[in-house]
């Protein structure tokens, strides 16, 4: 961490997060995960170093392990806010032998009755689906293939 770069207090970040929508989430845990990945890299690499006797590199492994500790703290907030909304957090649950983790909502078969209350069902309408809501994939395909048609329109801008 730099020396003039202070994280917000626990407190803060958790009034912050209940502001966020759930995919947005998601995603800053998927951030602090990989920001601890980097983290705990760099320890490995330090540590020859700091048995060596060089302590600014025994400083360095310390520092990032604090950084570490409250980033994990970070990623509880976010799992609490995920759960308190009534979602699954899934993160924590090992892995099925598809590689999926056991706990995580299907979102390619999503049944309206099986979402909170407090999330009302939304499908994605769109030709050709049974009015059930797109899985990723299949909208990344969708967008992927109205680009390409936008693309070959020459229509240059965006619209809104």
């Amino acid at each position: 961490m730099s020396a003039g770069a202070t994280p917000i207090p626990l407190e803060r970040f958790a009034e912050a997060v209940a502001e966020l929508p759930l995919g947005n989430l998601h995603a800053k845990a998927a951030e602090l995960r990989n920001s601890i990945a980097h983290l705990e890299s760099s320890n490995e690499q330090l540590q020859e170093y700091a048995d060596e006797g060089d302590q600014d590199c025994a400083d360095a492994i310390r520092e990032n392990e604090g950084v570490v500790a409250s980033m994990e703290a970070r990623i509880a907030l976010l799992k609490n806010e995920v759960e308190n909304r009534g979602f699954r957090w899934g993160e924590d649950q090992p892995a099925t032998a598809n590689g999926d983790s056991g706990d995580q909502m299907d979102h390619d078969h999503v049944d309206a009755n099986e979402l909170p209350a407090s999330q009302p069902h939304r499908p994605a309408q769109s030709a050709g689906t049974q009015g059930g809501s797109l899985g990723d994939e299949e909208l990344a395909r969708r967008l992927r293939e109205q680009m390409s048609e936008d693309m070959e329109d020459g229509d240059d801008g965006v619209h809104l």
